[in-house]
């Protein structure tokens, strides 16, 4: 595990008992490269992640889907292979901001503390589709972190524990040209968060400042 999660106070019947990048790599997960995800801040309207002292993560949502979503089956099916692929955007994203500089990782998860899923849906959401659709990206989640409705899960429980499965809302009743944007809060050691804080800032990508810093300390 994580430097930093095996010193956090977590029950041992909740460990989490396996490596979180063995699971990526199973889900056929890229995390492409340093280059390709670590950027600047310098004219950017948002961030894409946030990092507090408590020791909590907030990611700015992604979109995932090319279509609206109504209730026809194969248009579910489509917004749900959207969400999945908008967490795999947001697990990627989430592994570079805690671990570009050096400090921590994936394996520093302790839980998932909130997910919200917006659906597109136009026509005031008059669709049943906003859960389904959204459970993509919650189970998505749930196959990396460990969670009741993971890949890995039988009966209804994962033997890798319950890091992943998170408080969730999904909504729907939104205009767009994608199927739905999730955002999500996960929690890691207030350990991990301030070695960040301290060394490059608490924001994701990074002030351009902070950015030369890691790339010098990455030689």
């Amino acid at each position: 595990m994580g430097t930093h999660y095996d010193g956090a106070l977590i029950p041992d019947e909740m460990r989490r008992n396996f490596d979180v990048y063995d699971r990526i790599n199973e889900l056929g997960i890229d995390l492409g490269t340093f280059d390709d995800n670590v950027g600047s801040l310098a004219n950017a309207g948002i961030a894409g992640v946030v990092v507090q002292e408590s020791g909590l993560v907030y990611l700015s949502g992604t979109g995932g889907g090319t279509y609206p979503m109504n209730d026809d089956a194969d248009r579910i099916e489509h917004g749900i292979a959207g969400a999945q692929d908008a967490a795999d955007v947001l697990i990627t994203r989430l592994h570079w901001a805690l671990s570009c500089g050096g400090e921590g990782d994936l394996n520093d998860v302790l839980y998932t503390v909130k997910a919200l899923g917006m659906v597109v849906s136009p026509g005031g959401g008059a669709t049943s589709a906003g859960p389904p659709v959204t459970n993509g990206f919650s189970f998505r989640w749930q196959s990396v972190f460990g969670g009741p409705k993971s890949d890995y899960a039988e009966n209804g429980v994962d033997p890798g524990g319950f890091a992943g499965i998170h408080a969730r809302s999904a909504i729907g009743g939104f205009d767009g040209r994608f199927s739905i944007e999730p955002e999500i809060i996960v929690a890691v050691p207030p350990s991990l968060t301030r070695e960040i804080i301290m060394n490059r800032g608490w924001v994701f990508p990074l002030p351009p400042a902070m950015l030369e810093k890691v790339k010098a300390q990455r030689g």
